[in-house]
């Protein structure tokens, strides 16, 4: 970015201005299922989340203080609602741009009654940027991201170093960013954006990657990837500053 695009950007935000930013997604909207509808309808007064310009109050949104994990793109919700479910003392935060994912999300918690998740349907970057607050995640979780092969697609990647930077932000000392992909290429990309990342501590033993913990659910999708010989790469880093 030149000096003179970095003032305008500035100016304009100063302003109040709008400014475009490159998108790490693209919205292809499926179906809207009855069951989907029915759920977004029914459960989203009690566990929708809408973007605000503030951070929101984790006291006041789930009713109690516990340990906060934040989801950015949990998909259809399978692994997040699973997640909730085995860890009742723990609040979960899921974003999903797409409102498929956000009504089967819904419809999975709703029908165990689960009281601990909260979910928007908002850009993640924007979320984190205005919604959350500094040091208010024990955990943040980004599983699967879009990896855009192709390298002239590779700046539409949501793994970046000032994305990082932001994570940082909204860790408490001690918590933990979790990542996971399989794709190789982008699993090498986040390690390298991660080495060179302030303020974080590789938990990996080999300064590398780490086996799938427990708390990340094997997926459908992955046992079958497993079963083709894909591989998949877990990523786990520690804030220490």
């Amino acid at each position: 970015m030149t000096e003179k695009q970095h003032k305008t950007i500035e100016q304009a935000k100063a302003e109040g201005k709008y400014i475009r930013k490159i998108k790490s997604f693209v919205l292809r909207e499926g179906r809207l299922t009855n069951g989907q509808a029915v759920a977004i309808e029914k459960y989203w007064p009690a566990m929708g989340l809408e973007y605000t310009k503030e951070p929101i109050n984790m006291e006041e949104v789930f009713g109690r203080q516990a340990p906060t994990t934040l989801e950015i793109g949990f998909g259809m919700g399978k692994s997040l609602v699973e997640t909730a479910a085995k860890n009742p003392d723990t609040n979960f935060i899921g974003i999903e741009v797409h409102r498929p994912g956000v009504g089967a999300c819904l419809m999975d918690a709703g029908e165990q009654d689960l009281t601990n998740i909260r979910v928007y349907q908002h850009d993640g970057v924007e979320i984190m940027a205005d919604s959350i607050g500094s040091q208010s995640l024990d955990c943040i979780q980004l599983f699967f991201p879009d990896p855009w092969h192709k390298k002239r697609h590779h700046k539409r990647r949501i793994m970046q170093a000032d994305f990082v930077q932001s994570i940082r932000e909204h860790l408490k000392i001690g918590g933990v960013y979790h990542m996971a992909t399989d794709w190789e290429n982008y699993a090498e990309h986040m390690l390298e954006i991660m080495q060179n990342s302030e303020g974080f501590e590789n938990l990996s033993t080999t300064n590398d990657y780490v086996e799938r913990p427990d708390t990340r659910p094997l997926t459908k999708f992955e046992q079958r990837g497993q079963r083709l010989g894909h591989g998949v790469w877990d990523l786990m880093f520690k804030r220490v500053s």
